[in-house]
């Protein structure tokens, strides 16, 4: 689902918001805010399936998507365990990240996350090797954590939770869910229950971090279960708390 620029229709996913219109049909030809949220759902990578309900595997870059996110780390883990080098180990990890770029320029797909995860491979292996510890290699997800944390709450506190600006399109409500006090309330909930996932991580992660290379298998552990797998849970859980709720059928009237 992408955002398109200038006069040209955009295409939704298949979500189509209630009263959302192309940006041509707004005054001076500028996006309205239902444009700017169905483009922030798209970009965030918020996928739907048949049924209408968010595809949480699809939502998390699929399997491919996943491999890239946990592979990289993995190897460096197993290279640097058996090893004990970390040049070596460094290297092994670029080479992984590097090695789904390769393969998305064959599918022909779009390098935006292979990419995203050289840059992060790269930064984190510099700071490995700058530091000459082990454990710093995972230390740039704590402030990405961090990061993600800052920009949620804020979300909470504006009355815009990121919940809502990605279930609301999957769902067809749009941005009428701000206008409904319940469905807000429960988009906040749902948002801080992704906050819950990030902080969690945080709170199982920093200690072993900070137990050096005793705790770097620990560490490193933790990270491939407390990724994609508990994003998919965490996003499963929050797009059940925030399901509105069923309205009653009316009773259908008979003639006289």
């Amino acid at each position: 689902m992408t955002v398109a620029n200038g006069s040209e229709p955009k295409d939704n996913g298949g979500v189509t918001p209630p009263g959302d219109v192309t940006p041509s049909e707004t005054p001076d030809n500028r996006p309205s805010m239902s444009d700017l949220a169905a483009g922030y759902a798209g970009k965030a990578g918020l996928q739907r399936n048949s049924a209408g309900h968010v595809d949480m595997l699809k939502s998390a870059g699929g399997v491919q998507g996943i491999a890239e996110s946990i592979l990289p780390g993995l190897v460096f883990l197993v290279v640097f365990t058996f090893s004990r080098d970390l040049g070596p180990s460094l290297i092994a990890a670029l080479a992984a990240a590097a090695i789904f770029t390769v393969v998305r320029l064959v599918q022909r797909r779009p390098l935006t996350q292979a990419v995203a995860g050289v840059v992060g491979v790269g930064i984190s292996a510099w700071l490995a090797n700058t530091t000459g510890k082990a454990e710093d290699f995972y230390v740039l997800g704590f402030f990405t954590n961090i990061a993600y944390i800052a920009a949620l709450v804020v979300s909470i506190a504006i009355k815009w939770p990121v919940a809502g600006l990605l279930f609301g399109f999957v769902r067809n409500e749009g941005l009428d869910w701000r206008k409904d006090p319940e469905r807000l309330r429960a988009y906040k909930l749902g948002t801080w229950i992704v906050v819950a996932v990030l902080a969690l991580r945080l709170v199982v992660q920093v200690p072993l971090y900070f137990m050096g290379e005793a705790g770097l298998t620990a560490l490193a552990t933790t990270r491939l279960l407390m990724g994609a797998p508990l994003y998919i849970l965490g996003l499963w859980v929050a797009w059940l708390v925030t399901k509105p709720a069923a309205q009653p059928s009316k009773p259908s009237s008979s003639a006289d």
